[in-house]
């Protein structure tokens, strides 16, 4: 099986099981607008958002194809599960500031989480190729959400711990932070590639943090991972 084809099989559940976190927890936290909206299935026709989950991969496989001959990296989201912060409740106790931020990192935890279990499962020896790439998008995903921007999840998290002043002024920025994160880390690096301009943020910054990261996980669950 090519290398595209596994990453694409590797993106796609980890993906759907990212913004199923995010529902399941703001489910276990009083709010049912995602399971009303049936998202709290594993479904993928659920979840598939036309430029997240099709538009964007397809773009970032077609660059790579005519600049390298191959695809080395695959990044997508899916359909955001509908939440509700007026609904989040502890006991009776409403806190929907602090409670998206708890809604927030459900998403990223379920990645790193999934990146272990993949990890683990190295230990059957079957599979390797593809719980390797599997290791690798969840923990692109998990560490690009954690950017802290709205709405990215890091962003929820960062508007749940900062002064109410600070998160307001946070909050406010939510229409154009993914508009930013996307002219920055996406559109920007494309089109100044075509001209011979080295910019890229997010691949400086995995190239750094990635094998950092994937040494921990392979440390973690129990794989040589040599000095």
């Amino acid at each position: 099986m090519s290398g595209a084809m596994l990453l694409l099989l590797a993106l796609a559940p980890a993906i759907i099981l990212h913004e199923l976190a995010h529902g399941y927890v703001a489910h276990l936290l009083g709010d049912d607008t995602a399971k009303n909206a049936d998202r709290l299935t594993l479904n993928p026709l659920k979840h598939i958002d036309p430029f997240g989950s099709i538009g964007l991969p397809l773009l970032l496989a077609l660059g790579q194809l005519a600049t390298i001959g191959h695809v080395e990296f695959l990044y997508g989201w899916a359909k955001p599960v509908p939440v509700n912060p007026m609904n989040l409740n502890i006991k009776g106790r409403y806190n929907p500031r602090r409670l998206m931020g708890v809604v927030g990192i459900a998403g990223p935890a379920m990645n790193f989480a999934l990146a272990l279990a993949a990890g683990f499962a190295i230990h059957g020896g079957v599979g390797l190729e593809y719980l390797a790439y599997f290791i690798e998008i969840n923990l692109v995903l998990g560490l690009f959400n954690l950017i802290p921007l709205p709405p990215m999840d890091g962003g929820r998290v960062a508007v749940a711990l900062l002064p109410l002043p600070l998160a307001i002024r946070l909050a406010s920025t939510e229409r154009l932070g993914i508009l930013l994160v996307l002219l920055v880390l996406f559109i920007l690096p494309a089109v100044l590639g075509q001209f011979g301009v080295a910019f890229d943020p997010f691949q400086d910054a995995m190239s750094v943090i990635l094998p950092w990261a994937e040494h921990l996980v392979l440390a973690l669950t129990g794989n040589d991972v040599g000095n």
